[in-house]
């Protein structure tokens, strides 16, 4: 296995980073080959702006078109190409961030407004009447399984169906679904840690044997059953849902995935 850890957290000391260790140390110690974005070390730029797309970009910066136009011409900037590149090397990709402002920090928000450029993100394979592209399940990601790895301030119950943050599940769909599936990473069930900010240096052993064990059973955990969007399941081209594809009683982000 070929694994990608892009790493958010600006503390080498904090939880974050000792998960990321734990995890380099654990699938290298199982054979496999891993690299590491630690953004906060790279000093990664997390604005998109007009040096991203190199002399050709437009007078009228126009993100879409331009960062399409320097992905195929190979005028990116050198560390986007650089992540990109990772990226196509991978089979799995584990995110390791804190869960800040129901979101992943503004610098993993930076890295996929960057690396995830059209034609190498989105913006791929035919577009007609009949099909709205290659993505949710298709595209040029395909293939290649992610993991998050999330920590999380406030206590589990405070995220679960009837607490006042929202499900987790929820909470995390618009980076499962609509940053990874829409170019055709499948995410597996997230590894999240609840309450870390009480968690005491006597927990870790637990908390890095459980983290050990879901790295090892990684290859073979089961994707979320997202829907694919070309295969069936919703309508051409409203991509709605078909009638009588949801589940009793199941609405919102849950019905996009399959039963």
């Amino acid at each position: 296995m070929k694994t990608l850890i892009v790493h958010a957290h600006p503390e080498p000391k904090s939880l974050n980073s000792s998960l990321k260790d734990v995890a380099v140390a654990t699938l290298e110690g199982a054979g496999h080959e891993v690299r590491v974005s630690d953004l906060y070390a790279m000093n990664w730029k997390a604005a998109v702006d007009a040096g991203d797309y190199g002399l050709d970009a437009s007078s009228r910066l126009h993100v879409a078109r331009d960062s399409g136009h320097a992905f195929e011409t190979g005028t990116l900037a050198e560390e986007v190409r650089a992540e990109q590149e990772k990226l196509l090397w991978a089979d799995t990709v584990i995110f390791q961030f804190p869960l800040w402002w129901y979101s992943m920090p503004a610098i993993l928000k930076g890295w996929v407004d960057r690396v995830f450029t059209y034609r190498f993100a989105y913006g791929v394979g035919e577009h007609s009447e009949v099909k709205y592209g290659e993505r949710y399940g298709e595209g040029t990601l395909a293939g290649r399984k992610a993991l998050l790895s999330v920590t999380v301030g406030g206590p589990e119950a405070h995220y679960g169906p009837r607490g006042i943050n929202g499900p987790i599940d929820d909470l995390l769909f618009p980076i499962q679904h609509g940053i990874l599936y829409y170019p055709g990473i499948e995410s597996v069930p997230p590894f999240v840690l609840y309450g870390t900010d009480r968690m005491t240096e006597q927990e870790f052993p637990d908390v890095a044997k459980a983290w050990r064990e879901r790295l090892l059973a990684l290859e073979t955990t089961e994707p979320i059953p997202y829907r694919r969007q070309n295969f069936g399941d919703y309508e051409i081209p409203s991509l709605q849902l078909k009638e009588g594809l949801e589940p009793v009683g199941r609405t919102g982000f849950g019905l996009h995935v399959r039963a």
